[in-house]
C-alpha cells in the first residue's frame, strides 16, 4: 500500500458559469416588496380640496357657472339663483350641448351634502362634465 499524494495530471478546468440563484433571490425579493408597496400608495387619498395646482385650465366650448356660498345661496354665472333657476338653466344647457361642462365653486366650509345636490341636479339634467374650480396653492 502506497501512502502519498495521488496527482491529477490536469488541473480542474475553471467554472465559467455565472452564478443566477442569488440574483433570483434578489429579483423575487424585489417582486415581493413591489407587490406588498403598490396597493399602499395608490390608496393615498388627500382630502385637501380647495386648493390644488394643475399644469392649466381646460377650455371647453361651453359651461355654466355656479357657486354656493359659506350661507347656502346659490349663483348662477356669479348671480344669486334660486334652486329651479338653477335647474331650468341646467336642463336648457343639456338640451344646448350635451357635453356642456358645470363648473362647481363652492365654499370650503359647505356641507358635502349641498354640494352632492347640486352635481345630483347637473347629472338629472343630462350634464355628466362637471368641474371643481379651486384656488391655485399659495406660494411656499
Amino acid at each position: 500500500m502506497a501512502f502519498g499524494r495521488l496527482e491529477r495530471s490536469t488541473p480542474p478546468p475553471p467554472i465559467s458559469d455565472i452564478n443566477v440563484t442569488p440574483l433570483i433571490d434578489v429579483m423575487l425579493v424585489l417582486l415581493v416588496i413591489f407587490i406588498v408597496t403598490a396597493p399602499l400608495l395608490a390608496s393615498s387619498l388627500k382630502l385637501d380640496l380647495p386648493q390644488a395646482e394643475a399644469s392649466g385650465p381646460s377650455e371647453p366650448a361651453r359651461f355654466v357657472a355656479l357657486g354656493l356660498d359659506a350661507q347656502g345661496t346659490l349663483y348662477l354665472a356669479d348671480r344669486p339663483a334660486g334652486r329651479e333657476e338653477v335647474e331650468r338653466a341646467l336642463r336648457e344647457a343639456a338640451a344646448a350641448d350635451a357635453q356642456t361642462e358645470v363648473r362647481l365653486r363652492a365654499d370650503r366650509a359647505v356641507p358635502y351634502g349641498r354640494v352632492a345636490e347640486l352635481i345630483d341636479a347637473a347629472q338629472q339634467a343630462g350634464l355628466t362634465r362637471i368641474g371643481f374650480v379651486t384656488e391655485p396653492e399659495a406660494p411656499r
